[in-house]
């Protein structure tokens, strides 16, 4: 093992992203608790908030240890004994050891990650889940599904180097289309079905309450994401600088699609199509961001802002109640930036840095043929698979053992009064609207 040498500057550049990546699940908060009705908001919000103090103590005692110890099982989990409440754990056993940034340093930055995916799959459940059931689900899908996956593509498990793809090339996730977004997205849908559709779906409307909140929210995880991709780098240097303009651009692009699909589709673009689009164009080029050039970039943030906007319609045709879209902007849209990897990837002219991993080609429109597309469609198919049956399970269990859902009269009177005993504005009516005009005199 090599001595370890600090380098400052990439150690500052960690810290800070791990604290941006950490403020995305308050932002995630107002994203989703925006887009829920007046009645649902606080434990809407709950949600994602409960999932910070629950993952991220699972992190420090287990999971950093699961998804980056030694192999077990065939390489589907790391030990989570080994550094088991990271008290034990040397500089030189740093996930980041050869950037010069610190071991702790390191599981901070994964810690981010794991609970910002845990709190994107409460979006499609939002107004009848049992909050007590939402917390073991989210305890012990952190544990069997999250840690694992983590390990599998971070961790030099089965989706690496030397996974079910060695007789392919390697797998490109930069920053987590598999570990967080599909996971999170099949996780959701899971979810979504297991626990039925809210009283009302598809037959009355359930607009967000507070558009402001939304685009506060996307605003949030906008920035908040350059630390989730540019942070990935573990250093600061050109890679990173790339994958922060590709993040930038991407998203940018994305929001256009979305608003254009909107007005053609709608005959409005809206504010919630322009937050809905900064998302999935954020969520597309996180496994990407390294490994595009500006173009590729340009074309990720495009496709994924025409599906995603396309894919949150599929709720009502196929009769699943995904509340706030966490199937179609994460799961299409991180199945979308992880394949079109495959067609737009430049790892082999270095992109402005030096990041790539060593076995990686080139994209099929960069002149490195289909095998790198066919990878990525493998590692994307498995990830699928695996979050769905494990999710499946959980989710059983916990219906025939807790319930999954509040009652009908607590869903009709509000989850918020009902499960945590306080409302997030005076005087509103069972449908989550003020009993009377913003207007009228006090």
């Amino acid at each position: 093992m090599e001595e370890f040498t600090l380098d400052s500057g990439n150690t500052a550049w960690l810290l800070t992203s791990s604290a941006l990546v950490l403020l995305m699940t308050p932002g995630l908060a107002f994203f989703y608790g925006g887009m829920v009705r007046g009645k649902s908001v606080l434990n809407m919000m709950m949600m994602s908030f409960s999932a910070m103090g629950l993952v991220g103590t699972i992190w420090l005692l287990y999971g950093y240890s699961g998804a980056f110890g030694t192999d077990q099982l065939g390489g589907l989990i790391g030990n989570p004994f080994e550094y088991f409440g990271v008290n034990s754990i040397t500089d030189e056993q740093s996930l980041m050891a050869s950037a010069g940034v610190p071991a702790l340093v390191a599981v901070a930055f994964q810690a981010t990650f794991a609970i910002i995916t845990v709190a994107l799959i409460s979006g499609a459940v939002a107004d009848r889940m049992k909050f007590t059931t939402w917390l073991v689900f989210a305890g012990i899908w952190a544990t069997l599904v999250y840690v694992p996956m983590a390990h599998m593509v971070w961790g030099g498990g089965l989706l690496g180097a030397d996974g079910i793809t060695s007789g392919l090339s390697v797998p490109i996730d930069f920053a987590g289309g598999t570990v967080v977004h599909i996971n999170a997205g099949v996780a959701g849908l899971v979810l979504a079905i297991i626990l039925g559709k809210r009283k009302g779906f598809a037959k009355e409307p359930m607009r967000p309450h507070n558009l402001p909140f939304v685009m506060l929210g996307a605003a949030l995880l906008w920035f908040g994401w350059f630390g989730f991709n540019a942070g990935s780098e573990f250093a600061a240097d050109g890679t990173a600088g790339r994958a922060w303009i590709n993040t930038m651009v991407a998203t940018c692009v994305a929001m256009l699609a979305w608003l254009i699909t909107e007005k053609l589709r709608d005959g409005s673009p809206t504010s919630l199509g322009a937050a809905s689009g900064v998302v999935a164009g954020l969520v597309a080029i996180t496994p990407a961001a390294a490994a595009v050039d500006t173009y590729g970039a340009m074309a990720i943030g495009a496709v994924a802002g025409v599906l995603c906007a396309l894919a949150i319609g599929l709720k009502y045709k196929f009769g699943y109640d995904d509340s706030l879209d966490v199937v179609g902007v994460h799961l299409v849209g991180g199945l979308t930036g992880t394949v079109l990897i495959g067609l737009f990837a430049n790892v082999g002219e270095g992109v402005n840095g030096t990041w790539y991993p060593d076995g990686a080609l080139n994209g099929l429109f960069y002149g490195g043929g289909a095998t790198q597309l066919g990878t990525q469609i493998v590692v994307a198919l498995f990830a699928v698979v695996f979050s769905a049956v494990l999710t499946t399970i959980i989710a059983l269990a916990l219906k025939a053992t807790m319930g999954l859902r509040i009652t009908e009269v607590e869903e009709v009177s509000g989850i918020d009064l009902a499960v945590h005993g306080e409302t997030a504005y005076e005087g509103l009516t069972t449908t989550g609207r003020p009993t009377q005009s913003v207007h009228s005199a006090s």
